[in-house]
């Protein structure tokens, strides 16, 4: 810090210094008699052009609405002009949506096909795509893309799994997150388990679809019929790393936490909000 303002009392610029990101978009909802969600796009760099006492703008993408019907797609979590996008939702039965949602062109993963269309189609993803669904009792759908694998096809009496997400170590633990959700299926049939790392479980007639993991950016599970409907994606999160000579400003709008420094480094954690960051 000292070196930092002798420079800048000498007229000369302040040097830039580094900040490594981890940003995690939220993942789409599960629809019901259908596919499970995508896992919220993923985002990692170093960005080494950050200036000191300067605000960045921060959003961490909520989760998409599971449904009786027709679900919703995660919201894209962005640090500065860098946007991570949502997971796809999945698709439904033929009252809504028959096709699970592509996933955002920013690596978001597409949703899962519901079972009651011809083409029961997928939604494909930067990330992982959604599996199909099938179009025969009792109607098993395809499982959300991950942000590290596929989505499963549903097939015979058993929804699709949800695709695997995608582990980061950036918190100095390696955690998986992104994963999609399972998918649905009617009647007694056996829903589709969520990918590892956030995926909700999908649900049969009987059951409750599992919602994706909290700042996990996980894919929403798929519901059975209509009263057990698709279940809601989970938040993203963004995530900074950076010098323990630096302090950050957490703004409000945002929540926020940093623990004590290790090796060198502080590790800044963002679950929910929208606003601005600054380094000191």
């Amino acid at each position: 810090m000292i070196a930092n303002v002798v420079t800048a009392i000498s007229g000369e610029p302040i040097p830039p210094f580094n900040v490594e990101y981890f940003v995690l978009a939220g993942g789409g909802g599960g629809g019901a008699y259908g596919g499970g969600g995508g896992g919220g796009g993923i985002l990692t760099a170093t960005d080494s052009t950050l200036a000191l006492s300067t605000n960045y703008t921060v959003t961490v993408g909520a989760g998409g609405a599971g449904g009786n019907r027709i679900a919703s797609s995660g919201v894209a979590s962005v640090f500065r002009s860098n946007s991570a996008g949502g997971g796809g939702s999945g698709g439904t039965d033929e009252g809504g949506t028959q096709n699970g949602a592509t996933g955002s062109a920013s690596n978001g993963s597409g949703g899962g096909g519901g079972y009651a269309s011809s083409t029961n189609a997928a939604g494909n993803g930067t990330g992982g795509s959604g599996g199909r669904g099938a179009f025969s009792s009792p109607f098993p759908s395809g499982g959300g893309g991950g942000a590290g694998a596929n989505g499963v096809d549903g097939s015979l009496t058993v929804g699709g799994a949800g695709g695997a997400g995608s582990a980061s170590s950036i918190t100095g633990s390696s955690v998986t997150r992104g994963a999609g959700g399972g998918g649905g299926v009617g009647s007694t049939g056996t829903a589709g388990v969520g990918g590892a790392g956030g995926g909700g479980a999908g649900c049969n007639n009987a059951g409750t679809a599992g919602a994706g993991g909290t700042n996990q950016g996980g894919g929403g599970g798929g519901g059975g019929n209509g009263a057990s409907p698709g279940a809601a994606g989970g938040s993203g999160v963004v995530i900074f790393k950076y010098s323990d000579a630096k302090t950050i400003t957490i703004g409000a709008g945002l929540t926020g936490s940093t623990p004590a420094p290790s090796g060198g480094f502080k590790v800044t954690t963002i679950t929910a909000g929208t606003g601005n960051v600054s380094w000191a």
